[in-house]
């Protein structure tokens, strides 16, 4: 937690995060699903919550986020909110919420806001997707932009391979991130592009940037909380760093508590009125 208990205390806004570039200061960002993680995450001294469509993968094993309903974000959201004090809690908008109509991207985008109490939408693409990101934002909701590799474009992309490699797509990644920042967006995530590529946007742009798999020169860096806790046991990309080991001391856990069930071990005396 940080030592900067004043800070700690006070409420991450959009605002905020742009202080913190300015002054240097990095970016904590984790993902969260349910309430009672939410709570602890947020307990800790998150500066960012982003409930990921990402849940599709890790919370419906889905092998992609594209089943995603607004529905199913909104619940989510819902969740993350109820336990959150100090983090601000961004929302993703699932794929076919807001791609090639910005009136649907603007309704969306409210229903988000509306039902589930989150303090901004973040969208995937760049210029592509300027007419729903310029609609969302003249409602006077934040938006967080993203680019590099964008999951749910993943069945036109064919991989999940490190993007914009290639002078032509890290060129195009540049102009997307001056727009968005142009058209308004508070932050923008850099998800698994070149190091070097990632840093030289940072410098360029006046708004943070969240880094995942793109190194150490953004303005702060996202992970999956399953993935950083060691509960998704099964996706091992080389930019993840597991904190914790709890898939192992889950699953020990629960064959201790079988293992007391059946040989009448639990409840004992204490344990029961």
């Amino acid at each position: 937690m940080s030592t900067n208990t004043i800070d700690n205390k006070r409420k991450v806004t959009t605002l905020r995060l742009g202080e913190m570039k300015a002054r240097g200061e990095k970016i904590a960002m984790l993902t969260a699903y349910d309430y009672s993680m939410a709570r602890l995450v947020d307990q800790a001294g998150m500066d960012v919550i982003l409930v990921g469509d990402s849940a599709s993968n890790v919370m419906a094993g889905n092998t992609t986020t594209l089943p995603m309903t607004l529905d199913q974000m909104i619940y989510h959201a819902q969740c993350v909110t109820k336990g959150v004090e100090r983090a601000l809690v961004v929302c993703d908008m699932p794929f076919g919420s807001y791609q090639g109509n910005s009136k649907q991207a603007l309704a969306s985008s409210i229903r988000i806001m509306k039902e589930s109490n989150a303090e901004a939408v973040k969208l995937e693409g760049g210029s592509e997707i300027a007419e729903s990101v310029s609609r969302i934002l003249s409602a006077g909701i934040p938006v967080m932009g993203h680019l590099g590799l964008t999951p749910q474009s993943i069945n036109k992309f064919g991989t999940y391979a490190v993007r914009a490699r290639q002078e032509a797509e890290a060129r195009k990644l540049i102009e997307d991130a001056k727009l968005l920042e142009e058209l308004g967006c508070f932050a923008i995530v850099l998800e698994k592009i070149p190091a070097e590529l990632a840093e030289r946007v940072t410098k360029m742009l006046d708004i943070p940037t969240i880094g995942i798999g793109a190194g150490s020169g953004t303005d702060g860096q996202v992970l999956v909380l399953q993935d950083m806790l060691g509960i998704n046991r099964e996706f091992t990309p080389k930019f993840l760093r597991r904190y914790a080991d709890l898939g192992t001391t889950i699953t020990n856990a629960v064959g201790n508590y079988i293992n007391d069930v059946k040989t009448g071990d639990f409840p004992n005396a204490d344990e029961q009125y």
